[in-house]
């Protein structure tokens, strides 16, 4: 192998490891995930939570978000409509949104009623709430699998549910 080849090889080697480094998301200094559209090159952030401090969803291809907050104390599951950076409520004309499970086999459909904000237009609601105990007790089970399911305007979005099985000491 002559100079020139090992050096090409080397920078080869340099590129590709500078390549898988830089690629993906990353964390940003604020604490979200950041990562560049494909369409414009632009950066943008992914909040690791959502403004009730609950955790979000990801709704078709970030169309929009959902944030899930779980009351262990009061025994409801709440869940609020997001804009695409999961920052602000989005009233929709739906009158109910459902939680698929799965769990040991068994499948299961819940659905939480539209119960909307002061804000909201009349007919529309940004937020939805369910107060059925079996839902909150099959979403704290390991192995869970979990999907949310709403219409927004005549398109149906899903959004996987990755809920976090830490409750003590706080309010989801």
């Amino acid at each position: 192998m002559n100079l020139y080849s090992h050096i090409s090889a080397s920078v080869a080697c340099l590129i590709i490891a500078a390549a898988v480094t830089l690629s993906g998301c990353g964390q940003g200094q604020s604490g979200g995930q950041s990562s560049k559209s494909a369409a414009t090159g632009e950066s943008h952030e992914h909040p690791t939570e959502g403004p009730h401090h609950g955790s979000l969803i990801e709704l078709g291809n970030e169309e929009y978000h959902a944030e899930l907050l779980h009351d262990e104390h009061a025994g409801t599951i709440t869940v609020y409509i997001l804009d695409s950076a999961g920052k602000q409520a989005i009233p929709v004309d739906t009158k109910e949104l459902t939680i698929n499970l799965s769990h040991d086999g068994q499948a299961e459909q819940f659905s939480l009623a539209a119960s909307p904000e002061a804000g909201d237009p009349p007919g529309q609601s940004s937020r939805f709430v369910s107060s059925d105990a079996e839902l909150a007790e099959e979403l704290d089970h390991e192995g869970v699998q979990a999907q949310l399911v709403v219409s927004v305007s005549g398109k149906q979005l899903r959004g996987v549910i990755e809920h976090d099985h830490d409750h003590e000491g706080h309010d989801h």
